[in-house]
């Protein structure tokens, strides 16, 4: 396969005006400490609302999935979200990945995604099965930490996590590469398309 038909690792998503990213990376900062080195903190500058995870495509579908992309955007009109409370996958119990929820109008958001997905399958891409949970990634954990330091930092978010509210309108939809790099990925946009235009 020549370099021009390598394979571009990507997903949709809503990326986040600066001032979000600020208020995120305040949360980070109140949360980190040297002392959980079992957590992996997501750049605040990566931190985005994923809508739809594409994988490994061929340069020659990227005009697939921008035109299914254009063609929803213009459906919908910008809308507002606001930051939610902090939470977690699996759950704050057994902490996996560390979450901040997104308000605001959630519906609009889910309608939208859902548009996505089936707009995508009519171009060959599978639908996600899982149910859509629109979140921000703060952090991840490593898999083997012992129970007692989950426990400590499971305390530390539910006691210590600020509360901070903040909406943002939503304007664009956007296509990101990610490539996968040993300091971690790094996300470039290789397309945007504008709501309601």
């Amino acid at each position: 396969m020549t370099a021009n038909n390598a394979l571009i690792r990507s997903f949709i998503a809503i990326e986040l005006p600066a001032e979000v990213t600020t208020k995120l990376e305040q949360i980070q900062n109140i949360l980190k400490s040297p002392r959980y080195d079992f957590v992996k903190w997501v750049p605040a500058s990566n931190i985005h609302i994923t809508l739809k995870f594409l994988g490994n495509i061929r340069p020659t579908k990227i005009d697939d999935v921008v035109a299914v992309m254009d063609r929803i955007s213009r459906t919908y009109s910008p809308f507002e979200l606001e930051i939610g409370d902090i939470g977690a996958f699996p759950n704050l119990n057994n902490p996996r990945v560390l979450w901040i929820g997104v308000d605001g109008d959630i519906d609009k958001l889910r309608a939208l995604q859902t548009s996505l997905e089936d707009g995508l399958a009519g171009v060959g891409f599978a639908k996600e099965l899982r149910a859509f949970t629109p979140h921000l990634t703060l952090a991840r954990l490593r898999e083997h930490i012992s129970p007692a330091d989950r426990r400590e930092f499971r305390e530390l978010i539910t006691t210590k996590s600020p509360r901070v509210s903040h909406r943002f309108l939503v304007t664009a939809l956007s296509l990101m590469r990610s490539q996968l790099q040993s300091s971690g990925a790094v996300y470039t946009r290789i397309a945007e398309t504008k709501l309601g235009q």
